[in-house]
């Protein structure tokens, strides 16, 4: 036994002295040190556009402005990526079961950039600026606020009254607050020209620091973190944003090294930002839709109304034809009225492809024919040439995007006249009065995160209203009036499936293309991402997690 306990004694010392010698001859690890973004880095942008005022209240038009105020002031509710939202100056919010009654309370640690503190009073001198006479808002979006009544409750809490059920009212929430104690000796109509446009106090994210002047012109603006902010601070501490009248003269400056970054890369130099090294290009949908609309109610043209061939007419049309060529591959092809990627889009809609052969089968099992003593456009059962004219805008993309219309439909049998007109004249003299057969056309859904679709296919617009197309189905009308009364989201996205299953199988109209919007970026800054827009200034919304700046830890 004591033998044996020896032997095992000694086959463990010569393992040890062999890892050890193995130990010995081996070299010493380096310890593994990670990247971790870090504070501090000054991110500068070119702008394209100019500035005209840094006050919430007049951006409507202008993107430039839109992208700064961004950073400077806060409102009382943002939205994600999805297009749901997310609290910002109110922390929480409750809905009443009905739908008309919204409760909201404020962050208690918001502050201005003066240090005073944002209250209450400052969102209802806000709101009252917005109902004013002289307000640069939109006159439905005024009439809105004028129905609604405001209430101020113990703890800085606001209460709103809707006169009825409005799912999408959370959309009126985004709007910048000013600062009453700032703004309350000024008359509505003198604040368009106050000083404090060229040195705003807000309470977001990034503060002003100073208007940057050159050769007697603003030349940017330089803005600074605001250490006291209630939210995420950014890792960046300073933010400058230098104008520049378009993507060339951006980018000019970005090679220059006059700048990180670019706000908008154009189709005339995406071509030269994607080969320029070093420059990542960041993508997003914007909120944009381009579409055929027919009008399903004009005798002259009574086979629009057939869905069946609305279809063949959809896989006629070779759209990514017109993303790759026209568009340089800058669009999402459509296939509904709600934004991909967004709550309320229905993920199991079908992908209509082109194939021009299936569609001249769908014409021909549907009795279109051509015309048996010869010739190139088919008729309806009851004779009619299928022949009518597509309008459109009288800018060159959208006539070269008509022109493609028009090749393809003629290829199965489809004959159309092509119209050009200026935009306000399509709309307000032919769509409005419903004096057309076909148009191409865009909606522009900006800053309405909400897709509240009933304003164009909703029966009740068909007269007066935005119903172009006068689509006069019933059951899709029921479900967009439940989706726009009901506050629950969850039965919301099911209301809105059963509609784009509807639109889907009907067609009133034939979705295009989704535009998107490209943003250039150096590749020193990291953490850079694009969500889906809502608006342009949305490419700001991971501002948090970009970083110049970077410290090493030790990898375990």
């Amino acid at each position: 036994m004591i033998k044996k306990l020896r032997w095992q004694l000694l086959v463990v010392a010569l393992t040890l002295i062999a890892v050890g010698a193995l130990l010995l001859t081996e070299d010493p690890q380096e310890p593994v040190f990670a990247p971790q973004p870090a504070e501090g880095g000054i991110y500068t942008e070119a702008l394209i556009g100019s500035l005209g005022r840094l006050n919430p209240l007049f951006d409507q038009h202008n993107p430039a402005d839109r992208d700064i105020n961004r950073l400077l002031f806060s409102s009382l509710v943002k939205f994600d990526a999805r297009g749901l939202p997310v609290p910002d100056l109110a922390e929480s919010w409750g809905i009443s079961l009905d739908g008309t009654i919204y409760n909201l309370s404020l962050r208690p640690n918001a502050v201005w950039h003066d240090g005073q503190p944002v209250t209450t009073a400052d969102v209802l001198f806000t709101i009252q600026l917005i109902q004013s006479d002289s307000s640069f808002f939109p006159a439905d979006v005024r009439e809105m606020w004028r129905q609604v009544q405001i209430k101020e409750l113990p703890d800085n809490k606001l209460q709103f009254i809707l006169p009825e059920p409005f799912a999408p009212f959370l959309d009126y929430l985004t709007f910048g607050i000013l600062p009453r104690h700032l703004l309350e000796g000024t008359p509505p109509e003198q604040i368009a020209s106050s000083a404090f446009n060229l040195a705003p106090v807000g309470s977001g994210p990034y503060r002003f620091e100073r208007l940057i002047v050159e050769n007697g012109r603003a030349a940017g603006v330089e803005l600074r973190a605001f250490d006291r902010y209630y939210g995420r601070k950014a890792y960046m501490e300073q933010v400058i944003f230098r104008y520049y009248p378009d993507s060339a003269s951006a980018l000019a400056a970005y090679r220059d090294g006059q700048v990180l970054a670019i706000s908008e890369l154009t189709p005339d130099v995406l071509p030269q930002a994607l080969a320029e090294p070093g420059l990542n290009v960041y993508s997003g949908r914007l909120p944009e839709l381009s579409l055929v609309l027919f009008n399903l109610n004009n005798p002259e043209v009574p086979f629009l109304q057939d869905a069946k061939l609305r279809r063949a007419l959809l896989m006629g049309l070779n759209r990514q034809q017109i993303v790759d060529k026209l568009l340089a591959g800058q669009a999402i092809l459509a296939n509904g009225p709600i934004f991909p990627g967004t709550w309320a889009y229905h993920d199991g809609l079908e992908q209509v492809i082109y194939d021009p052969e299936a569609a001249i089968a769908l014409l021909k099992s549907n009795k279109y024919t051509l015309p048996a003593d010869g010739g190139e456009v088919r008729t309806d059962p009851n004779g009619t040439p299928l022949r009518f004219t597509l309008l459109h805008p009288d800018d060159p993309l959208r006539t070269a995007i008509a022109q493609v219309v028009q090749r393809n439909w003629a290829r199965i049998g489809v004959q159309i006249d092509l119209e050009a007109l200026p935009y306000d004249v399509l709309v307000n003299e032919r769509l409005a009065p419903r004096n057309y057969q076909a148009a191409l056309v865009d909606l522009n859904l900006s800053r309405t995160p909400d897709p509240d679709p009933y304003p164009f296919w909703h029966q009740s617009e068909i007269t007066g209203g935005q119903n172009y197309s006068q689509w006069n189905n019933r059951a899709a009308s029921e479900f967009l009036e439940q989706a726009r009364i009901t506050p629950d989201y969850a039965v919301r996205e099911r209301l809105y499936r059963n509609f784009q299953v509807i639109f889907s199988r009907e067609l009133p109209a034939l979705p295009l293309f989704y535009p998107v919007y490209s943003f250039g970026v150096g590749q020193q800054v990291l953490g850079v991402q694009m969500p889906p827009l809502f608006d342009t200034s949305d490419r700001f919304q991971t501002l948090p997690d970009w970083y110049l700046v970077t410290r090493r830890t030790l990898e375990k």
